[in-house]
């Protein structure tokens, strides 16, 4: 909540903070509705909290102009501020990790090559849809979505995007699959 008031509070646009912060209170109603019926392992929950953080960041600068990213793109001599590559590389990473528990824990699939191929695929699936909300955004606000697009000019940022959702849910199953299963075999 303290990042959330804290994105809110002299954001550089509301409009452009209110598009990027609305997955986070989305995902927020998710896992208040969800928690007694279906409790997630503690890492999924710390692993959406980070999210919501990167979204929050980026929310209150434009993920265009965080900072983080102008260091980022000094010291390595780049030539954009690359923060909403985090955002994207998060949004594969951290779905993988949700998708991976429930179709676990519900059995949807079985054999551990069918389970990352699936949850890799609902990431690409999810990156993509988001591709298209800001796409939906674009069409039907105009320059008001400038900021929230935050393409400074690549044409390719939307193929990056999915490209670094893609690699954040590779990362997210070959580094956290075995904790994650160990986690899965504590729960009740």
């Amino acid at each position: 909540m303290v990042g959330f008031v804290w994105s809110a509070i002299g954001s550089k646009d509301y409009f452009t903070w209110f598009l990027e912060v609305v997955p986070a209170i989305v995902g927020l109603g998710v896992l208040v509705y969800s928690y007694r019926r279906f409790r997630l392992t503690d890492l999924v929950y710390v692993l959406i909290l980070i999210h919501c953080l990167i979204l929050m960041v980026g929310g209150h600068y434009t993920y265009a102009e965080v900072p983080i990213g102008f260091w980022v793109r000094d010291a390595l001599r780049l030539t954009r501020n690359h923060y909403d590559r985090l955002g994207h590389f998060a949004q594969g990473f951290v779905p993988a990790m949700v998708a991976r528990e429930i179709f676990v824990r519900r059995g949807v699939v079985n054999g551990t090559v069918w389970l990352y191929v699936l949850v890799v695929c609902f990431c690409l699936s999810f990156s993509a849809f988001y591709e298209l909300i800001e796409w939906w955004t674009a069409v039907s606000t105009g320059e008001a979505a400038t900021a929230f697009l935050g393409t400074q000019g690549d044409v390719w940022d939307t193929q990056w995007d999915m490209f670094m959702a893609l690699v954040g849910a590779n990362v997210a199953l070959l580094t956290l699959g075995r904790w994650h299963d160990r986690l899965l075999r504590e729960l009740p």
